[in-house]
């Protein structure tokens, strides 16, 4: 009998108390890590390829992030580089170009109204408080 806690002692108590210490070490790094940036993807629904001169075309977008985190805010800001015309959020004022607009819902349709008879084109930035981002382009031809 005293040769097994002699054993005991001498080789497994050591070891023991080196795994209990290396368990609470890995433990006490305060707070549990929560992921808060999750990357997303952007769903549109297909568009015309052509618009006449004040015509107006419906764009459905869908943002479909990775993961779900309550502080998540995305905004929208656009450019257009080919053409005039107009891009708005529901019955909202005009989006004017390069500014940062915060989007309310996941799920949303913007509208764009041509104001020119030449080829449009313009893209779209969708970006998060994260700083992840997604560049949509969108090119209509005149149907004039």
């Amino acid at each position: 009998m005293k040769h097994i806690f002699n054993l005991f002692s001498t080789n497994l108590l050591p070891a023991c108390l080196l795994l209990i210490t290396l368990s609470c070490n890995a433990c006490s790094s305060g707070e549990p890590e929560v992921q808060d940036n999750f990357p997303f993807e952007v769903s549109i629904m297909p568009v015309p390829d052509a618009i006449a001169k004040k015509e107006t075309v419906e764009i459905r977008i869908t943002i479909v992030p990775s993961g779900n985190y309550r502080k998540t805010h995305y905004y929208l800001r656009y450019f257009q580089f080919d053409g005039e015309g107009t891009l708005r959020y529901e019955d909202r004022p005009p989006f004017q170009p390069n500014d940062l607009y915060m989007i309310h819902a996941k799920e949303f349709r913007l509208y764009y109204t041509s104001a020119s008879t030449v080829t449009q084109s313009f893209d779209i930035w969708i970006s998060d408080n994260f700083g992840n981002e997604q560049q949509l382009n969108f090119q209509f031809s005149s149907n004039d």
